[in-house]
């Protein structure tokens, strides 16, 4: 997964909504959310099937997890291990901030590097691991309130021509209404192939390239605050290309 914005608003009915667009190789075998873990019968996720792992996911305590690849970390390391484990071992926690902490000890040579996002209706953080090459302990920042960006760059970093074009767009679309089912200004994002013209078209939102590296699939997620009516999770999917894509609810 390569691009997310959140949109913190503490005191709102929805304090946290999440869009996201996974990029990958087109051959790398995957499933759509769902509860394939039997041993984790608590989390939705998508499932990475070459490596077992996940790239977002989302448990029954309302708890949202993903990971990013930084730059120039695309694809699986033989010596090292999988970065989709670290999705699921962060929703084994019902909680954000303890999830968070729980990375804090993690062994950075152990995988290639990644940005790890966790966030519940009360908190949001990243996990910067810049790898085998990197420091020796990961970094554990907070997600601030209002909108944000995360890519294979740092969050909302200006080095990153997505994060320059996209960043200002986000912000200044109307945002979501979760309870009457309205993302349109976001779901027209998530499908944009626009670019800086001095950056490469991978560096648009909806990538394609003749390479077969391209965006797989798109997510939208609200989580309301304690105490609102149902729904208290909202998990909107699509999988299709920029031209024919559907969306669909995901079953929480």
């Amino acid at each position: 997964m390569c691009t997310v914005v959140f949109l913190r608003r503490p005191d709102h009915r929805w304090p946290v909504l999440i869009a996201a667009n996974r990029d990958e190789m087109s051959d790398r075998p995957w499933r759509p959310p769902g509860r394939h873990w039997p041993d984790r019968p608590n989390v939705t996720a998508g499932q990475d099937e070459l490596a077992g792992g996940s790239w977002l996911g989302l448990n029954d305590e309302g708890v949202v997890a993903g990971i990013l690849n930084r730059k120039d970390s695309l694809g699986r390391d033989p010596e090292l291990r999988s970065r989709g484990e670290l999705v699921l071992e962060a929703l084994d926690h019902a909680d954000a901030l303890d999830a968070a902490g729980a990375f804090a000890d993690l062994n950075p040579r152990a995988y290639r590097s990644f940005n790890l996002f966790v966030a519940d209706n009360r908190d949001a953080l990243w996990v910067r691991s810049l790898g085998p090459n990197g420091p020796k302990r990961v970094e554990v920042r907070p997600v601030p309130d209002g909108l944000s960006m995360l890519t294979a760059w740092d969050m909302d970093a200006p080095a990153s021509p997505r994060t320059r074009l996209y960043r200002p767009r986000f912000a200044a679309a109307p945002p979501p209404a979760p309870e009457s089912g309205d993302w349109r200004a976001w779901e027209e994002l998530l499908a944009s192939r626009d670019h800086d013209p001095a950056a490469l078209p991978s560096e648009a939102m909806f990538v394609v390239t003749p390479r077969g590296f391209g965006t797989l699939a798109s997510s939208l997620i609200a989580l309301a605050r304690p105490g609102s009516p149902k729904p208290l999770k909202i998990w909107r999917f699509s999988d299709g290309t920029a031209a024919t894509r559907e969306w669909r609810p995901v079953e929480l």
